[in-house]
């Protein structure tokens, strides 16, 4: 419960922000260190699968419907490694998670420490979720949803598989 108590001023800043970002281009600024971590979910998973990064920015321009803050071009995107590129800033929801874990241990408080964290926090919240185009790419690598479901229902309908001892790696 304290974890979400902490998290909650950046829930509140991070709904400000993407209300503010709508209407004035001017709070965009604002989305920055969320649009960073964003592109360099994509740019990072991108190097490990093999998606080859091309280019990497950050500088928002406007686009048909609004703005598009960043964008990575890759080289490589194969039905392989599109979904875990294109998914990849999922995983940024678990950066607020940890710093509410190691900023909230027995007996916390609010510090001003914790009001400018609240300022990093919010933008990771906006960020956390795949664009359109994020979408776009990940549903190239429908095969690895097909290996997915055979394996699990292989996994149900052979509960012998799970009695396998596998070997240790």
């Amino acid at each position: 419960m304290d974890k979400a108590f902490y998290l909650a001023p950046s829930l509140a800043l991070a709904a400000a922000i993407w209300v503010l970002s709508q209407r004035y281009s001017i709070f965009l600024i604002l989305r920055l260190p969320g649009t960073l971590c964003h592109e360099l979910a994509h740019f990072l998973v991108g190097l490990v699968t093999l998606a080859r990064p091309a280019s990497l920015s950050i500088v928002p321009r406007r686009a048909a419907r609004g703005w598009t803050l960043g964008e990575v071009k890759l080289a490589n995107a194969r039905w392989y490694n599109a979904a875990p590129t294109a998914l990849a800033p999922l995983a940024l929801v678990l950066l607020p998670c940890w710093v509410a874990v190691l900023r909230t241990p027995p007996g916390w408080h609010f510090t001003p420490l914790d009001a400018g964290l609240a300022f990093l926090l919010a933008p990771q919240f906006l960020a956390c979720w795949p664009s359109a185009a994020d979408w776009k790419l990940a549903v190239r690598s429908w095969p690895l949803l097909l290996i997915a479901g055979a394996a699990l229902y292989a996994w149900m309908r052979y509960p012998e598989l799970q009695a396998l001892h596998w070997p240790a790696v």
